[in-house]
């Protein structure tokens, strides 16, 4: 069995940084609070800014935290956020695509499944371990049901 399942060290990375945002955003709540050194104006602005950055921080780590398992001829799906998990079996996907960009002599590769209950699963190399291994598993058994970019145009 092939498990998908998200890298520590994203979000340990994701996770510092969102100690950073929210140290600063307790900085300039608590300068607002003592010090009131600026103006009204910037207090306000550095806090709807802080805010929203930490909070789609915090939604994209949400988003991303799944995991999904291929063998035995079935693939599971499992979103514990959401507490749903789910099984299907190879014939129940419909497509699967796999995009890549290479920028700075890195490749970005994301793998996209879609299924016939027309719910979709999304992983990418650089988030997600055994990201390889799960493509390998896909063009061994699904290689017919691979969409091609150049099929699409």
């Amino acid at each position: 069995m092939i498990a998908c399942k998200p890298k520590t060290s994203t979000y340990l990375a994701l996770s510092l940084v969102l100690i950073i945002l929210f140290s600063g955003l307790i900085y300039i709540l608590n300068h607002f609070y003592t010090v009131r050194s600026f103006g009204i104006i910037f207090y306000l602005f550095a806090t709807v800014l802080l805010t929203l950055v930490i909070l789609l921080l915090l939604v994209k780590m949400m988003a991303s935290y799944k995991f999904i398992s291929a063998g035995k001829s079935q693939i599971i799906t499992r979103l514990p956020l959401r507490g749903k998990t789910k099984t299907y079996a190879l014939d129940q996907v419909l497509v699967w695509e796999e995009e890549k960009i290479t920028t700075n002599k890195r490749v970005f590769s994301q793998l996209t499944i879609v299924f016939d209950d027309k719910s979709s699963f999304t992983l990418s190399n650089h988030e997600h371990l055994n990201y390889d291994a799960f493509l390998d598993y896909l063009q061994k058994k699904l290689l017919k049901k691979r969409v091609d970019k150049m099929k699409k145009k």
